[in-house]
């Protein structure tokens, strides 16, 4: 689901809201006789007696009762803005309504903006220059506004005579709040840029000025997503702010708005309007949370104990075979295994920098991507294929090239061998999150640039640490078997789990690019072992360059077509005991008004260690029984393909990848659950909640 669409839910939830209104506004008289007084009382007041050529200030003030609240201009996914019909004097004319700043409202997963609180608009009223003063005609407003509670919302109105309070430091003083209320209109113009997903604005707002959690109000309907979290990056006197679109997916030629300092607290901001002009990228991460404010020699060590415990995790058992033969050829002599140690590290490191580089520009650039884009990406996972197929050939002795850098640790095979086996770790091994690598990860897509690198460094260090010790450390590699002839024996074996990688990510083509360009994938790399063994014997086989030739037109033919083989496959809805439902913030939000437990998880297919935590600890049926008896309602978050809105809402929750679990207790906030999980994790957190609503 595109997150920049609107959900069914919401526009459901706003036409509703909207037709309520209209069928009362068709009777105006008799919804006021039904509800006695308005729930939102209002009234008319000017700064000072009128004073012709001048512009006279008033407010409409409005007081909503407790447990009530009124909309700004543009009222969010829901509501109605406010409509002023006046009645002036002759040449008098009335400007545009000024509103403070208003406060975001989410109820299941709708956002509105809203005041809670008394407030006033202020409206500039022109008086001529030849207004005879005191010989005027009353001025009047026919004022109609939503008042909506948590359960009920109705269209209200009421005809506001303008009144002149006697003047006086009272009334000086009001009107001196009510203005100081409103944000201030900067007086350089703001940009604004559109992306396929994102509408980026730079607001020019001086580094001086303190900003908490800020949010941008944006005047035009449905061209955001209200609902949506925003991304906001200083970049020295200019504010860039980053907002998932909305519905209206046309270019916008003028954007209007209001940003809010720190949302929530004190009302304080600025108006902007902007046109579309260029916006720079990057910048320092404003409004990180908790995470992105954690001292950096903690984030970096969180990387680098996160990478070592990588190496644990399910997620690098598809490699383990490269790392079994680079830690058997570790015990060689002191040089060989210092120069392998060194060699692997760099790879593993080189990888990790140009994998979070990349995922860095690509998010600079508007795109929705995290930690493990690469694995959503079909040509990358066909190239992994290709790979994947050539290393179990060499594994089984299918054939031997001296010049293929992975030869997977044979006796000839040197530093190159190693620092490719690094680079393939990396991009293989680094999809899944472990502990503490999650919050590390999530902290780098916060942070500038040269501390997110940083950490990219520390989290590939931390995962080459092992190997890199038994380089440089004599007792450790003495714990190793010698080299000898069993390493022949072991390569060959090896080459079992190296194939059920090939065929895992023959799969994962399948899931992201369809059926034929699974197919083209594999062929490349089936036709690349027969291109190898027909050159190598070449001279004993007949017909040996023949079959070479063929069998590199054929490869050239496939691996050209690839890209154009990439469609879009069915979606595949797999089966499982808990039958959840598929995960989006609006479904979520309905869950846990619901009144009920709930479970969400995300995973991905080429996560390992998301497959075994599902095997071991959700998909069974002590889980299920456990669930049905508590109430818990089961989600899932599939994060194979890429899926903006998921990105999203991992970000959210300071993570950049998957595996990611999730438990909301009826009427609770949620919380994390580990990466790993326990055999019986969840039936005991199912068993908790039914006592919970049993002693309720």
């Amino acid at each position: 689901m595109q997150a920049s669409l609107l959900s069914p839910f919401r526009r459901f939830a706003t036409l509703c809201m909207a037709f309520c209104a209209l069928v009362l506004l068709l009777n105006p008289v008799q919804a006021a006789a039904q509800q006695g007084v308005n729930h939102i009382s209002a009234d008319l007041v000017a700064e000072h007696a009128p004073v012709p050529g001048e512009v006279l200030t008033v407010a409409l003030r409005f007081t909503p009762q407790s447990g009530w609240h009124g909309y700004w201009v543009n009222p969010g996914d829901a509501g109605l803005g406010m409509e002023l019909d006046w009645t002036l004097p002759p040449g008098w004319q009335a400007g545009a309504p000024l509103y403070p700043v208003p406060h975001r409202l989410v109820l299941l997963g709708v956002m509105n903006h809203v005041y809670e609180q008394p407030y006033a608009v202020l409206v500039p009223l022109s008086v001529p220059a030849d207004a005879m003063v005191g010989q005027t005609a009353p001025v009047t407003v026919e004022a109609r506004w939503l008042a909506c509670s948590d359960q009920l919302c109705v269209p209200e109105q009421a005809t506001l005579a303008l009144r002149f309070p006697q003047q006086g430091p009272e009334l000086q003083y009001q009107f001196d709040q009510y203005r100081a209320a409103i944000p201030p209109l900067i007086d350089r113009q703001a940009q604004l840029h559109l992306t396929p997903d994102l509408l980026r604005i730079a607001v020019p707002l001086p580094a001086s000025v303190p900003l908490g959690q800020p949010h941008v109000y944006v005047e035009q309907r449905d061209v955001v997503d209200y609902a949506a979290p925003q991304a906001f990056f200083r970049q020295g006197d200019m504010l860039v702010a980053e907002i998932p679109r909305g519905g209206l997916r046309s270019g916008a030629e003028r954007i209007d708005g209001i940003l809010a300092f720190d949302d929530g607290r004190g009302g304080e901001g600025i108006r902007f309007t902007a046109m579309p002009g260029a916006v720079p990228a990057g910048g320092e991460r404003i409004g990180g949370g908790e995470a992105a404010g954690a001292p950096m020699w903690l984030l970096l060590g969180g990387a680098l104990l996160g990478g070592l415990l990588l190496n644990l995790m399910p997620c690098v058992f598809p490699i383990l075979s490269l790392k079994a033969l680079t830690l058997a050829r570790a015990g060689e002599s002191a040089t060989q295994a210092r120069r392998e140690g060194l060699a692997y590290t760099a790879g593993v490191v080189l990888a990790c920098l140009v994998l979070g580089a990349l995922m860095l520009a690509l998010r600079a650039g508007g795109e929705q991507v995290g930690w493990a884009f690469q694995l959503q990406q079909p040509l990358v996972v066909a190239a992994l294929l290709v790979l994947a197929v050539l290393i179990t050939a060499n594994f089984a002795g299918i054939y031997e090239l001296p010049s293929l850098p992975i030869r997977a640790g044979g006796p000839k095979a040197g530093g190159g061998g190693a620092f490719a086996t690094g680079l393939l770790a990396a991009v293989v091994a680094t999809p899944c999150t472990g502990p503490f690598m999650a919050a590390a990860l999530g902290a780098a897509l916060l942070l500038p640039v040269p501390q997110a690198m940083a950490l990219f460094a520390a989290l590939g260090l931390g995962l080459a640490l092992p190997f890199l010790l038994l380089g440089f450390v004599p007792p450790l590699r003495g714990l190793l078997p010698r080299p000898g002839p069993w390493m022949e024996t072991f390569r060959k074996v090896m080459a079992v789990p190296m194939g059920l990688t090939a065929l895992a990510l023959a799969w994962l083509a399948l899931r992201l690019g369809g059926l034929h360009f699974a197919f083209a994938a594999l062929a490349v790399g089936v036709l690349l072992v027969v291109l190898f063994v027909s050159v190598r014997q070449a001279g004993q086989m007949r017909g040996g360059k023949v079959m070479a030739g063929l069998a590199l037109l054929a490869c050239l033919y496939f691996a050209a077509s690839l890209p154009f083989r990439v469609e879009e496959p069915a979606a595949v809805v797999e089966e499982s005991l808990l039958d959840p439902v598929p995960f989006s913030a609006e479904a979520l939000a309905n869950a846990r008004a619901s009144g009920q437990p709930v479970f969400v998880w995300f995973t991905a297919d080429w996560c390992l260690t998301c497959k075994v935590n599902e095997q071991v600890a959700i998909e069974r049926e002590a889980v299920a029984a456990a669930f049905a008896e508590a109430g818990v309602v089961a989600m899932r978050g599939d994060w194979t393909r890429s899926d903006p809105e998921i990105t999203r809402f991992l970000e959210a929750q300071g993570v950049a990848g998957v595996p990611l679990y999730l438990w909301y207790p009826a009427g609770g906030e949620g919380q994390q659950l580990p990466q790993v999980l326990g055999p019986d994790a969840l039936v005991d957190l199912a068993q908790g909640a039914q006592g919970a609503q049993g002693a309720e």
